[in-house]
This record gives C-alpha cells, sequence and structure tokens, in this order.
C-alpha cells in the first residue's frame, strides 16, 4: 500500500518537501494542505513587484496547483486549514470536517508578521506585507495614498520603503531600534544604508515605537512616540513570528526562540521524546548556529528550500540531516545591497563572545575601471581563537558572491590569518580589484587581533 504523506503550508519549504518526496518515493500519495489561494511565490519579490521593477504579481507565481498535480502527482488543496492534529492516530482533520489519516506529516506553517497591540492596528489603510495577497492589496490601495508609514526598519520593511518612495509617495519609517536592520547588520554599517535612503527623500524616526494609528474610518495619521505622522497607509514590516497554532496543540516542544525545537532529521519533540514521523520546515523552526554552539532563527528562503529537501526525503523514508546554519542574507535597497552572514557585533555580544573587528573600503572594481561602486567590509572573529564567526557588506554591486565567500570560510572555520593566507580571489578589472576589499578587510582583521 502507497505511503500517504501530507504537508501543511505551501512556501518555499512545504511545496521542496512535496517535491522531495515526490523524487524519493514515485509511489506516495502526497497531499499539500493550504490555506491560501496561491502557492509556489516568493514572497521576497513583493517590494519589487510594488516597485515596478518586476512586471506583476502573476509573473513571481512559478506554479499552480494543476502544474504540481498533472506534473508531480501532487494533490495541492488551497484555501484548506488543518484544524487539528491527532499524533497518536496518525490524523489531521480539515475546516471542511474531513479526517485524513497519515504515514509521515510535514508541518511548514511558516510565520505571520507580528503586529503590535496598538490602538488602530485594525483601521482600512493598515497593510501587512507577507503574502502575496497582501502585495496586491497595497498595490490596489496605492493610487489614493499620498503618505505612507512604514513600520519596521528591517530588510523588507526599508525595500518596502524604497518601492513606495520610488512610486511617488511621501515615506517615513518608524523603528524602535537606534538603527535601521537591527541585531544583523551593525550601526556602523546600517548608517550607510540610512543616509543613502534618506538621499531619496526618506524621513526616519529612530528609537521610538509605534504608538497608535488615528483615524476616522481609515487611517490619518499615526504617533511615535509624541510625534504625530500624517499618512494615509500604513505598512506593518515590524518582524515575523513562527505560526505555532498547529505545533503547540499537538504538544511539541517551543524552543526558547519561539519556534519548534527539532533535531537533525526536523523532528520535534514531545515530552522530551523524538515524535515519530513527524517533521518540520521553514520559519515554524528554531535552528543551531554554525558561529557559535546554540539556537538561532533562521527565516530565509535559502533556508526554507533547504530544509523543505530534509523533511520531504525523511518522510518519505529516506535519512538526511539539516546543519547548524550562518544564515547568510542579502538586500536590494535600491541601489545599494546590504548583507551579512555568521555574527554581527550585536549577535556576539547576545552569545557572549568577545570579537575582534576588521574593515576595508574600496571599490567593487579595479580604479582604471569605469562604473565601479563603493564597497565596504566589516569583519569579525574570535578573539581568543582568532577563527572568523562573521562578516558585513554595503556595496553598489556585488555583495552575493562576496558574502557566500565569506559564509564557506567561516563554515570551515577558517581563522582570520588562514583567510589571508590561503582564500583566493578570483580577479578581473570589471568585477573586482587586483586585491578584493575582503582580503583587505581581512589583513585589517589580523593586525588588530595581534
Amino acid at each position: 500500500m502507497a505511503k500517504r504523506i501530507i504537508v501543511v503550508g505551501s512556501g518555499a519549504a512545504g511545496m521542496t518537501a512535496a517535491s522531495s518526496a515526490r523524487g524519493a518515493d514515485r509511489d506516495a500519495e502526497i497531499i499539500v494542505i493550504t490555506a491560501e489561494e496561491h502557492i509556489s511565490y516568493s514572497p521576497c519579490a513583493i517590494p519589487f513587484v510594488l516597485e515596478g521593477k518586476i512586471k506583476d504579481f502573476s509573473s513571481i507565481i512559478m506554479h499552480d496547483p494543476e502544474f504540481y498535480r498533472r506534473e508531480r502527482g501532487i494533490d495541492v488543496r488551497t484555501r484548506t486549514t488543518v484544524t487539528s492534529v491527532d499524533v497518536d492516530k496518525k490524523a489531521v482533520t480539515t475546516n471542511d470536517g474531513s479526517s485524513l489519516p497519515y504515514d509521515s506529516l510535514i508541518i511548514a506553517t511558516g510565520g505571520t508578521v507580528f503586529v503590535p497591540p496598538i490602538e488602530g492596528s485594525t483601521l482600512p489603510g493598515v497593510f501587512r506585507v507577507r503574502f502575496i495577497q497582501d502585495g496586491m492589496d497595497v498595490q490596489k490601495a496605492l493610487p489614493s495614498a499620498r503618505s505612507v508609514v512604514v513600520a519596521g526598519a528591517g530588510v523588507i520593511g526599508l525595500e518596502i520603503a524604497v518601492a513606495l518612495r520610488h512610486a511617488g509617495k511621501d515615506v517615513t519609517v518608524v523603528e524602535m531600534f537606534p538603527q535601521v536592520i537591527p541585531r544583523i547588520c551593525d550601526q556602523d554599517m546600517a548608517k550607510e544604508v540610512q543616509t543613502y535612503m534618506e538621499g531619496l527623500g526618506i524621513r526616519f524616526v529612530m528609537s521610538t515605537p509605534m504608538g497608535a494609528i488615528k483615524g476616522n474610518g481609515k487611517v490619518e495619521s499615526v504617533f511615535a512616540g509624541v510625534t504625530e505622522i500624517p499618512c494615509d497607509m500604513v505598512i506593518m514590516a515590524t518582524g515575523v513570528r513562527a505560526n505555532l497554532e498547529i505545533p503547540t496543540a499537538m504538544g511539541l516542544e517551543i524552543g526558547p526562540l519561539g519556534a519548534v525545537r527539532v533535531s537533525a532529521t526536523l523532528q520535534p519533540y514531545r515530552k522530551g521524546r523524538l515524535v515519530r514521523d513527524v517533521y518540520l520546515a521553514g520559519d515554524v523552526v528554531m535552528c543551531e548556529s554554525a558561529a557559535v554552539p546554540g539556537p538561532t532563527m533562521s527565516q530565509l528562503g535559502a533556508t526554507a528550500v533547504r530544509q523543505g529537501r530534509v523533511a520531504g526525503l525523511n518522510a518519505a523514508g529516506g535519512y538526511a540531516t539539516f546543519p547548524p546554519v550562518l544564515s547568510a542574507w542579502i538586500s536590494q535597497i535600491g541601489d545599494v545591497q546590504v548583507g551579512g552572514t555568521g555574527l554581527s557585533r550585536g549577535l556576539a555580544d547576545y552569545y557572549g563572545v568577545n570579537v575582534v573587528e576588521g574593515r576595508a573600503t574600496g571599490l567593487t572594481r579595479a580604479r582604471y575601471y569605469p562604473g565601479g561602486k563603493k564597497l565596504m567590509v566589516k569583519l569579525i572573529a574570535d578573539r581568543e581563537t582568532h577563527r572568523l564567526l562573521g562578516g558585513q557588506i554595503v556595496a553598489g554591486e556585488e555583495v552575493t558572491g562576496r558574502i557566500n565567500w565569506l559564509t564557506a570560510a567561516i563554515m570551515k572555520g577558517v581563522t582570520a590569518e588562514e583567510f589571508v593566507s590561503s582564500f583566493e580571489n578570483a580577479y578581473c578589472p570589471p568585477t573586482s580589484m587586483v586585491k578584493d576589499v575582503v582580503n583587505v578587510a581581512a589583513e585589517d582583521l589580523v593586525q588588530r587581533l595581534r
């Protein structure tokens, strides 16, 4: 009898899990249950549709349910929710009252934008940007909006702010921390991004949480501390929290960072024991850090895909493990790219690690080659062992390759000295300086460690 695998969630983790399970077991019955109408799309692309760099929202939908049914034999049930899971009987119940037994269950319910409990948060004109429908709703409302307040200065909030500014809107960003891109980016690097955005005419109110949203039947203003900011629209970009309704109802253990604690095989725990035939992937999962011993969150599309593969293979009867992560990230904010990997200085302080920083500034191309853009690199190493722990880059182009280079080095556990002596860089005048700025930052780090 064919195995039945049920996947709850149709994001990157869920659909990757379903496809990986199909690749491992050609005979399994695979069912994906999702509350969404649209599946298999990238939420990271939403700001760029709003900015007009991507033609429309249909362009970011990779496949529809019919494709999965026809091409991969996967039954995707949209606009359907799981109301309960019986772990002992191995069955899920959906909102239409159906009870579906499973042999393996994959939970990939993702996360939801956290909206602070403030006055006026449900007024018309207040939007979240998490799902494709959210983006469509914002796009529909934009023509009638002149002034927008973006709550939250994380990378999504900043990308949205630039997109709306380029659309001709008056934009103010409100952030409770004293810097943009808090925690994962350090203040000296984040300041470069904020300064660039201020040059576009975007205003910032920092170190101030949203106090209230005011309006008579629709948004008219927000309070940031004692300052009232008139606006027609509010975008909540206030961080993502794991969707824990189903895991909590199942009695699964929740880790200290507010996500499900899992083993390397992505199996959850209940009362200290692994739950058989249940796997989790994506934003709902707490990971292990590859930079330092301890838990971390990695709510990134690339992580979701990697976890989905592991969960799908294991659910189909195979064996795969998910390793600790460095959570390499990158964002395109207007004409500026900013990225990082491993620990920032702030995260190092959080983990109690004593670190040393190295820095360098140069160009993305040879000095004599036209079109080179400013490139800033910051590297972080353990003061005692000299092991590289993190890096951040701000530049006008070519950040991804450099961040991936650093990620590989940190994963290998190399010291700053080993990076300087052994890690080569490809050189061509249109793509880098003969001694890349990353190498120069590493040399500066070695000097400071001495």
